[in-house]
């Protein structure tokens, strides 16, 4: 059983607001859990509330894995998974802004 509680209404609110101002239309997330590894020394796996979303093919997460800590990314397959190169945020807006900038950049990169 987990300790982590899930995700409050102001956690969604921010997801909800910054999805909007970034596809330009609401893109509500749909709520699962994931079971994650939260210590690298340690093989227990935690069970952490989940937020995720789909957009133009990619598939898009972000976990809560404590009080004000966040994990996120984004895939496309099971061969083709990204981070933003950090590990674990203290900030859910700043998760959710630099996984979708990290995301943007990234399709920008397939277009070119």
């Amino acid at each position: 059983m987990s300790d982590i509680t899930d995700f409050t209404e102001n956690e969604m609110w921010t997801i909800g607001t910054t999805l909007k101002e970034r596809y330009g239309e609401p893109v509500p997330p749909e709520l699962a859990d994931s079971e994650l590894r939260l210590d690298p020394l340690s093989p227990e796996l935690t069970l952490c509330p989940t937020a995720f979303w789909k957009h133009n093919g990619c598939h898009l997460l972000v976990c809560k894995t404590g009080e004000t800590r966040y994990r996120c990314q984004f895939y496309y397959g099971g061969h083709e998974m990204y981070g933003t190169g950090i590990e674990e945020f203290d900030d859910l807006a700043e998760c959710m802004v630099t996984l979708l900038q990290v995301q943007a950049e990234h399709e920008a990169s397939k277009q070119a």
